[in-house]
C-alpha cells in the first residue's frame, strides 16, 4: 500500500503506520476498510497479525523464558530464541529457517533481507495456525497483542491498532 503511494506519505507517518500500526488520521476499522478496499484491508490484516503480532508473540515468549531463567538464578540468554521457537512452533529457529528456505527455494545464506525476514515471520504465523488448535492460536495471538500494547503503553501511546477491537473482545 505504501509503495503505491511512494513519496506521497511523509517518512514519519509511513514509519508510524508500518512499524507501530498508527495511522496518520484516526479512523474506525470500517472507515479504514472502506477507504482502502477489501483486498488491501485483507493484506493489511495479514501484515498486522502475520508479521507484526507474530514478532511480538516471539518477544513475549522470549521474555517469559528469560524470567523463568532468572528465577532459577540463570543469567545467560544462550539459546533463548531457539527455546521460544520450540515452544511456539515445535522446532528451533535454524531448523524452521532451513525448512522455510527449502520450501521457498531460497539460498541458504548467513543473512537475509528485511523483506525475506517478514516472509519468514509470516510463514511462521501460518505454521502456528496449522499446528495449533484454535484456542491456542487465540491465546498466543492475545499474548502477542498484549506485548505490542505494552510497548505502545511504554512509549506513551494509548492507540489501539485498527481492526483489533473486535478480535480483542472475542479473545
Amino acid at each position: 500500500l505504501c509503495e503505491e503511494l511512494d513519496g506521497l506519505i511523509p517518512e514519519e507517518e509511513r514509519t508510524a503506520l508500518l512499524f507501530f500500526d498508527i495511522p496518520p488520521v484516526e479512523l474506525s476499522r470500517g472507515e479504514f476498510r472502506n477507504l482502502i478496499g477489501p483486498s488491501k484491508y485483507h493484506t493489511y490484516l495479514n501484515y498486522f497479525y502475520g508479521i507484526l503480532v507474530e514478532g511480538f508473540l516471539i518477544l513475549a515468549i522470549t521474555e517469559e523464558i528469560r524470567k523463568e531463567r532468572r528465577v532459577l538464578g540463570l543469567s545467560s540468554d544462550d539459546g533463548i530464541l531457539d527455546e521460544a521457537h520450540r515452544r511456539i512452533y515445535g522446532a528451533d529457529q535454524f531448523s524452521l529457517l532451513k525448512q522455510f528456505r527449502k520450501e521457498r527455494r531460497y539460498p541458504h545464506l548467513r543473512s537475509m533481507s528485511l523483506r525475506q525476514f517478514d516472509e519468514f515471520t509470516y510463514w511462521l504465523f501460518r505454521c502456528r495456525i496449522r499446528r495449533c488448535d484454535k484456542s491456542c492460536v487465540a491465546s498466543d495471538t492475545k499474548k502477542g497483542l498484549s506485548q505490542l500494547y505494552e510497548l505502545l503503553r511504554l512509549k506513551g501511546r494509548s492507540h489501539r491498532p485498527l481492526g483489533t477491537r473486535s478480535l480483542k473482545s472475542k479473545l
